[in-house]
């Protein structure tokens, strides 16, 4: 995963994060009025760029999603503690699509996800990474503001997996339809902007595992902290517990598992 951080040797890639945060932060603040959870979240149609940013982009998405939702959070009324667990998870938000666009055997279409070919198997493959896209954030936002005592975590986990799902499942495929094969067209995909030698290979025999880690493990941790959340399930362990665990076998997965679109699109 040295990509996260080699990227910033690159001026086009710098150029890109902030192209996303400013595009992420002028859609999310509009919509800051809107609340769900008052000071926590509001209605985020804004949450179809991470994902879409993030299988174009890559990691320029990660930091990009992050410092949006960051600067969403000032101008928007909602900036607090919680804005930590907001960006953290606002980057693994931006991060999931990259790692697993074309590594979901044997789910994937292994073609580029411009909806052009293979339609409906890109469909199914795109849910998939939005649905664990979206999870990720979301368990690890709850996490961090059920650990500072201020919304729980029953509550929290599920409302932003809803919010950002159904954003990013409708909104998704017809931006990537539109937008895709001009980005292309213009190098602005990050196969094209980083060296090769930075981009990390998928070539593990653990990468398949680790691939599908990053879809189940934030699904199991959302449905074991809502039961222990809500003390619906066994007293052996405690949300805050479960989630430590659940942060450093999701950061290991995302280690292993590497982006496979830079095959797809011939540049490796």
């Amino acid at each position: 995963m040295r990509e996260i951080f080699t990227m910033w040797r690159d001026t086009r890639m710098i150029m890109l994060v902030a192209v996303v945060a400013a595009v992420y932060a002028a859609v999310l603040i509009p919509f800051q009025t809107f609340q769900i959870i008052p000071g926590i979240t509001s209605i985020r149609p804004a949450n179809v760029f991470p994902v879409i940013f993030g299988i174009m982009f890559g990691p320029a998405a990660a930091w990009g999603s992050a410092i949006g939702n960051l600067i969403g959070d000032i101008f928007g009324g909602t900036f607090g503690p919680g804005s930590v667990g907001g960006f953290v998870g606002n980057f693994t938000f931006g991060l999931i699509g990259y790692k697993l666009w074309g590594n979901l055997t044997p789910l994937s279409s292994r073609v580029e996800p411009d909806f052009r070919e293979n339609a409906g198997v890109q469909l199914v493959e795109y849910a998939v990474i939005a649905i664990a896209a979206s999870a990720a954030c979301a368990v690890i936002i709850a996490w961090v503001v059920d650990l500072l005592g201020l919304v729980p975590f029953a509550v929290l986990g599920p409302t932003i997996l809803i919010n950002n799902s159904i954003a990013a499942i409708v909104l998704g495929p017809p931006l990537l339809y539109l937008t895709y094969p001009r980005l292309k067209e213009m190098g602005l995909l990050y196969p094209d902007l980083l060296r090769s030698e930075d981009l990390s290979s998928a070539g593990s025999n653990l990468n398949p595992i680790a691939a599908w880690g990053l879809v189940v493990v934030p699904l199991v941790w959302l449905g074991v902290g809502f039961l222990l959340s809500t003390g619906a399930g066994a007293g052996l362990t405690s949300v805050t517990a479960l989630g430590a665990v659940g942060i450093l076998v999701l950061a290991a997965c995302a280690v292993i598992v590497g982006e496979r679109l830079s095959t797809i699109v011939g540049r490796v």
